[in-house]
């Protein structure tokens, strides 16, 4: 853990690469907008120690009204990285929010999960429109190649993205999407920023970990140095392409629908592509199942678009089938 200094979290003059770099995204992709009211996450780590460094050199030209919130996993491995950030905190005279759980599953997805509850029920009491996250370059390519690996396909691969809304309020911004992990290192070192070593980090039980410690460094040395930056790139090609997919299936949708909702013109649907095909087929399965299809689910009625009438799916959850009748493809108990 680096030493602790108060005058490295002063409104620097030493602008930066990496200040112009964000201050350029900040405007244009319309992130943050002047005078929001902006919740950082802030976790102790290189990431968000950067991220909070970079937020406050830069209000004084957006006018945001900050606040820094930190969220306790009541692990082990966690204790006193609280009173760390709350230090930070300090310094920066802004104000500070301690969220902290007990008996939470020591596991990647149970934490994410608690987080982001946890983080909306701040920035809901506070009045906070945006919470802002350190995600990198780096974890954009770690997502993709952990998404890949589990087969999750190009909308898995593609979502850890610039902004989405977490409610009709509060949207989530990840701001340095375009900075890698290596970059924040020296900003730290640079500025002498404290950094907190959280030994969760290289518990290799975790995927994550494992993709970051031994995958990324092997594909590095053996294959491209530069990979983070190409993966992270081909992250923000496939956000794009899948965005517009979505789009285009759902105005297929609405014009395939019956009229209950409960049934899809086959025949029209048959007019398109297969990528838009399956698209469909999940929006439409989306709104009527009570939990989000699988592949095989997805699969299973596509083909009825082509398949003879009465022709029906094994049982989907809910207790419902998919069946041909005629032109259309109806969604039944079964």
């Amino acid at each position: 853990m680096a030493g602790f200094s108060k005058s490295s979290f002063s409104q620097t003059r030493n602008w930066t690469l990496i200040h112009a770099r964000l201050h350029q995204t900040l405007r244009q992709r319309e992130l943050l907008k002047p005078g929001s009211r902006v919740l950082v996450a802030v976790s102790g780590g290189q990431d968000s120690l950067s991220l909070i460094k970079l937020l406050w050199d830069l209000q004084p030209k957006w006018d945001w009204d900050l606040a820094i919130a930190h969220c306790d996993h009541g692990w082990s491995s966690d204790q006193g990285i609280a009173e760390h950030v709350e230090k930070i905190t300090t310094c920066f005279g802004i104000p500070f929010y301690l969220k902290s759980t007990q008996n939470l599953e020591e596991t990647e997805a149970a934490a994410r999960k608690w987080r982001y509850q946890t983080l909306v029920e701040i920035a809901t009491e506070y009045r906070f429109s945006h919470i802002v996250t350190g995600h990198t370059a780096s974890d954009r390519a770690e997502t993709l190649l952990y998404n890949l690996i589990r087969g999750s396909g190009t909308d898995g691969m593609q979502s850890l993205t610039w902004q989405r809304y977490l409610t009709s309020e509060i949207e989530l911004i990840r701001p340095i999407l375009n900075i890698t992990r290596e970059e924040t290192g020296k900003f730290c070192q640079q500025f002498q920023l404290p950094i907190w070593l959280d030994a969760a980090n290289d518990n290799l039980k975790y995927a994550r970990n494992r993709i970051r410690k031994e995958l990324l460094p092997y594909i590095k040395t053996n294959f491209n140095p530069k990979v983070e930056t190409l993966l992270a790139q081909t992250a923000e090609l496939l956000h794009d392409e899948v965005d517009y997919l979505n789009f285009r299936a759902n105005q297929i949708l609405q014009e395939a629908l019956t009229e209950d909702g409960k049934g899809l013109n086959r025949h029209l649907i048959n007019t398109f592509h297969i990528s838009l095909q399956r698209r469909i087929m999940r929006q439409f399965l989306q709104k009527l199942l009570p939990i989000a299809p699988n592949f095989e689910q997805i699969e299973a009625v596509t083909k009825l678009i082509n398949a003879p009438n009465k022709t029906r799916t094994s049982t989907l959850p809910g207790k419902l089938s998919a069946e041909v009748q005629d032109n259309y493809i109806i969604i039944n108990p079964s």
